[in-house]
């Protein structure tokens, strides 16, 4: 057999030519760099000898059958990209358990259970203002409405679903039985620094980090930027710089906890006025719910107090929260046995990221296998895992694979 790691690579190198032109890959669903990467993979899994089909939701499906009757270990990630975007994030999590069950296969090795890879189509939310289509479909927790919003170019979900060929009309009948359901394993590049500063190449995680959103309005009152007195002054900038090295603080004092500001809109925003008006965004995210809900209920206190300290009016509301989701013990262990049979530690770890398996986590137990990457860069062109690291994920993935049981409780 091929050197794994090596065919991860020389594979993934292929996919990201399903790219539009310029730096990294920028792979946005029901597109023709879609439809490319999908050829690749659907070539790939009927090789493997998986039986492939396309759902209405643009999740490529491919099956390996097990015994009559068998329950289903569901495995994959996404295909889409962010724009420039790198040749890893999500499409790893498709390439490598294809090429385990490849190496299964070429050694005459049959499961106790089926198998269905799973390639979704949008996850990174990028091309409309929704994400996660697939894997809620599939979960049967999708949103019909979701069909209505559209792109830049104002095309909507349900019209670019129909232009790929696909029904959206069909989307309710692709939910799943729940009660023949394994489990859903998703493989993962980190995205972060952890697993190379711990020097390992492989890491389980823990859960899945909660996220909440605030959209908040300091306003004051403009003014000339040459005649108004710096005493009195009601500069929304100045109470919304704090705001922002609050929402810092917040978060570096508490472990597991990330806050970030991402976004400011300055009125009037010219370069001779005082600013009497800021939109801000804030963002917590961590792995435990009640510690990114306490962050957020300080958040709204101190914006309370900036404000009155500088005579500004405040408008805080949480505008989004979605709920940390812990990773299943038993599929847990069963993958950091895999990786200590394999050579690695076994290191557990939090994902600060969202991901396919937050979704599937409504319909079946879900555990997560991160890979490490270069620098902890992802999102990026320069994104970057090596070869020998891929290889141990499929050696990894393997080794769960062939020593799961199904009937462990």
């Amino acid at each position: 057999m091929t050197d794994a790691g090596a065919e991860a690579a020389r594979r993934l190198d292929l996919l990201s030519q399903a790219s539009e032109p310029g730096p990294g890959v920028t792979r946005l669903p029901f597109t023709p760099e879609h439809r490319a990467a999908l050829d690749l993979l659907s070539g790939w899994m009927e090789e493997a000898g998986l039986a492939v089909t396309l759902d209405d939701a643009g999740t490529l499906v491919g099956r390996l059958e097990g015994p009559a009757g068998a329950s289903t270990l569901y495995m994959g990630s996404h295909q889409d990209s962010v724009r420039e975007g790198g040749a890893f994030d999500g499409i790893a999590g498709i390439v490598l358990p294809l090429l385990a069950l490849e190496r299964l296969s070429a050694r005459g090795i049959r499961l106790l259970f089926a198998v269905e890879l799973l390639a979704f189509a949008d996850e990174e939310g990028v091309r409309f203002p929704t994400a996660l289509l697939g894997s809620r479909a599939l979960a049967g927790t999708a949103n019909a409405a979701a069909l209505d919003l559209a792109d830049r170019d104002g095309v909507t979900v349900e019209a670019a679903l129909r232009g790929f060929g696909l029904n959206p009309d069909r989307i309710p009948l692709i939910a799943q039985q729940r009660a023949s359901a394994l489990g859903f394993i998703e493989t993962h590049i980190e995205q972060g620094p952890v697993l190379e500063r711990a020097g390992e190449a492989l890491g389980i995680v823990t859960a899945i980090s909660g996220i909440e959103r605030h959209a908040i309005t300091l306003s004051g009152e403009t003014g000339h930027a040459g005649t108004l007195p710096m005493e009195g002054r009601r500069d929304a900038l100045v109470g919304a710089a704090e705001l922002v090295l609050a929402v810092r603080r917040i978060a570096a004092q508490r472990a597991g906890l990330r806050g970030t500001v991402g976004a400011l809109e300055v009125h009037p925003g010219v370069v001779n006025a005082v600013p009497d008006r800021v939109r801000l965004t804030a963002e917590f995210r961590a792995p435990e719910d009640a510690l990114r809900e306490a962050a957020g209920e300080e958040l709204h206190r101190v914006a309370g107090e900036i404000a009155r300290s500088h005579g500004l009016r405040v408008e805080a509301a949480r505008t989004y929260a979605q709920p940390a989701q812990p990773c299943d013990p038993h599929l847990s262990a069963a993958l950091g046995e895999a990786v200590a049979a394999t050579g690695g530690q076994g290191l557990r770890l939090p994902s600060g990221a969202t991901h396919d398996a937050s979704a599937m986590a409504d319909f079946c137990p879900v555990a997560m296998l991160f890979v490490r990457c270069r620098d902890g860069v992802s999102h990026r062109p320069e994104e970057h895992a090596e070869p020998d690291d891929l290889g141990a994920a499929v050696a990894a993935l393997e080794t769960f694979l062939t020593r799961f049981d199904p009937s462990a409780p």
